[in-house]
């Protein structure tokens, strides 16, 4: 039988597979790491996370776009007045969690990757959106003009304020809630594509 080895007498290549695995085992648990190395890790873990939310976006997307009768419903209608949108004027991007997403004429519609509680909010989202696609091709809507955001956020009273607010066009709750009742009675009553 042999004698224990102290660890003056281990090989270099025992103490570097050593330490590999101490280095793993501090980066998995944020223990003993210095300084710089939490910062890498903490960017790592951040776009790791980011990867993740945008995967789970893009699947939901593609499933929501075949198989949601609304979002399907909402892609028809679009391209019956020549607004031909497709899966790439959807585009999932990161928003810090202030949103769930977003219309731009010039851009398409932004969907928050990490801004939705489950795939049925990402609908809802999805179909609130297209929803604003319609009225800026339709109607020609600038979505600038909080009278006409607040036409096209109509369909609920609350929704359409606490939307508008978030414009920075808007300059605050009470302009808000002015444009909402100055445009209620004509926009309520239009709930097209819906109803063709």
């Amino acid at each position: 039988m042999s004698a224990p080895q102290d660890s003056s007498n281990v090989e270099p290549k025992e103490v570097s597979s050593f330490e590999r695995w101490r280095q793993r085992a501090a980066w998995v648990t944020g223990l003993g790491l210095s300084p710089e190395d939490q910062k890498k890790r903490e960017e790592f873990n951040l776009l790791k996370g980011m990867e993740s939310d945008w995967k789970r976006c893009e699947k939901w997307k593609t499933e929501l776009l075949h198989n949601s009768p609304a979002v399907v419903f909402m892609m028809k209608q679009l391209q019956l007045i020549d607004c031909n949108v497709t899966a790439e004027h959807l585009q999932c991007h990161p928003c810090h969690k202030v949103s769930a997403g977003g219309f731009s004429p010039q851009h398409g519609i932004l969907l928050c990757q990490d801004g939705f509680f489950n795939k049925k909010h990402m609908e809802d989202t999805v179909v609130h959106e297209l929803i604003h696609m319609y009225d800026h091709a339709k109607f020609k809507a600038d979505m600038t003009n909080i009278k006409h955001q607040a036409c096209s956020e109509a369909c609920v009273r609350m929704r359409a304020v606490a939307s508008l607010v978030q414009n920075p066009a808007c300059p605050g709750q009470a302009a808000a809630e002015k444009a909402v009742d100055e445009v209620w009675d004509s926009c309520i009553k239009d709930t097209r594509p819906f109803d063709e």
